[in-house]
């Protein structure tokens, strides 16, 4: 039977479709100083060669998704820390990603049946075994390829993951939420974190892809969204849940982010550290209507 592909639905809108051009944007947005983390990653990739001496198997973060030239940057700081704890010290990574689904097609909670996902770098194998524990811990979540047919939350993290590990074995679970309520997100991190549970030598990496406030004044996004942040910070999943209906902070993936926060609670995580944010109004300088972008690790 051939393989189940699902190719790139958004390769040169938010992101660069060919190859070398891919390539050049991403070390632009890892040695950005403005709002990136200014790092020399790309120069070192394939050096490290120390043997894996942190305890933890899984790391987790929230990541942006928009256009690589907005939020790229901010991204970079997720991925960076993640390669310096994670993926430079393995040689299997698996990268269970979640985000929000922007179109309302299929599935209210889907994973993907596609054997791979293709990007311009290349192809990456979903970890079917990993994907069917989930649904088997989940009764919300289906195997459902509508949903993922067009989304691009989960897609942009894609070639960041094929960047830093190119050598490596690199797997995915793309979970794709049309429902992102408490209830929802309590259930499907259970489902994670049992099924984590059940291969606990392995290395895996929980991304919740999110954008945070859309379309306000800068002064006001960064204001409600310190406010969100504040409560992801705390690990507070009940307040953060509460602090996005009394503010109306429109964060698409909220849902994604309160189960990468709730999975490393349950993981003993204390804090969701920020690494950064920033706007698209640091990067078009257009300061009157932006969107808000943030970097957390839970430690």
């Amino acid at each position: 039977m051939s393989l189940r592909t699902r190719p790139p639905a958004v390769a040169g809108f938010f992101y660069p479709s060919y190859r070398q051009e891919l390539v050049r944007e991403i070390r632009r947005c890892f040695s950005d100083k403005k709002i990136g983390p200014g790092s020399d990653l790309a120069d070192r990739l394939g050096q490290v060669k120390e043997e894996v001496s942190s305890k933890q198997h899984t790391e987790c973060f929230v990541v942006p998704h928009a256009g690589y030239m907005y939020s790229g940057p901010v991204a970079a700081h997720s991925f960076n820390k993640a390669n310096e704890l994670l993926i430079s010290k393995s040689e299997k990574i698996t990268a269970i990603i979640l985000g929000p689904n922007h179109y309302g097609i299929g599935s209210g909670v889907a994973l993907s049946p596609s054997d791979e996902w293709e990007t311009p770098l290349g192809k990456v194998k979903v970890d079917q075994d990993l994907s069917h524990a989930i649904a088997g811990f989940s009764q919300l979540t289906d195997i459902d390829g509508i949903a993922h047919s067009r989304e691009h939350s989960i897609e942009v993290q894609i070639p960041f993951l094929q960047f830093l590990c190119q050598e490596k074995s690199l797997e995915i679970v793309p979970i794709c939420l049309m429902m992102q309520d408490k209830e929802t997100a309590d259930e499907v991190s259970e489902a994670i974190y049992q099924a984590v549970r059940s291969k606990e030598n392995e290395r895996v990496l929980i991304l919740g892809s999110s954008d945070l406030t859309h379309y306000e004044p800068a002064s006001k996004a960064s204001s409600q969204d310190g406010k969100l942040l504040e409560k992801v910070s705390a690990m507070d999943v009940i307040s953060y849940y509460s602090v996005l209906e009394r503010l109306n902070v429109t964060a698409c993936g909220y849902g994604a982010i309160a189960i990468a926060m709730s999975v490393a609670k349950k993981l003993r995580r204390a804090e969701g550290k920020l690494l950064k944010y920033a706007t698209s109004g640091d990067v078009t300088g257009d300061q009157s209507s932006v969107v808000g972008y943030s970097a957390v690790h839970f430690v």
